[in-house]
């Protein structure tokens, strides 16, 4: 899928990527990388709202796991199990999510458990960067339920 595809897909199936008013910057099976505006994301500190933040890092991590899948004909209902943001700096502006790539080990134990035993379970690893300064890191067990379609999957 085309950035612009991938963008469209989720702020459909996911309003609140809408609302924080995301711009995909890359999409594909080997990396996400999502950003928004602080206008949209702001806290009354004027710096970037933590659940934004969190919320963008579930949803880049998501997205690629979402990506990968797909690539690999793989049909699932696809959804967060537990998730942990370490907070690091303050956000005055514009900030971007970047997924870490999956390790391949950790890929084929999850797609092996969907087809044997029809769900499987993966961790992301995600960055938040504003203004070139690490902010905050995110860490996400995903689940992938076989069989399950997610909204818009045809």
């Amino acid at each position: 899928m085309r950035t612009g595809e991938v963008e469209a897909y989720l702020r459909e199936h996911i309003p609140l990527s809408a609302d924080m008013q995301i711009d995909v910057l890359e999409a594909g099976p080997e990396g996400v990388k999502i950003e928004v505006p602080l206008a949209p994301n702001v806290n009354h500190r004027s710096t970037a709202f933590g659940g934004s933040v969190a919320a963008l890092a579930i949803l880049t991590g998501w997205t690629l796991v979402h990506l990968r899948l797909r690539a690999e004909g793989l049909v699932t209902h696809t959804v967060i199990q537990s998730s942990a943001v370490h907070y690091d700096a303050p956000i005055h502006g514009t900030f971007r999510a970047e997924s870490e790539p999956i390790e391949a080990r950790s890929w084929d134990r999850f797609t092996r458990g969907i087809t044997k035993h029809g769900k499987g379970r993966v961790h992301v690893t995600v960055h938040v960067v504003a203004e070139g300064i690490a902010a905050a890191s995110f860490t996400g067990a995903y689940v992938g339920i076989a069989g399950l379609k997610s909204a818009g999957d045809a």
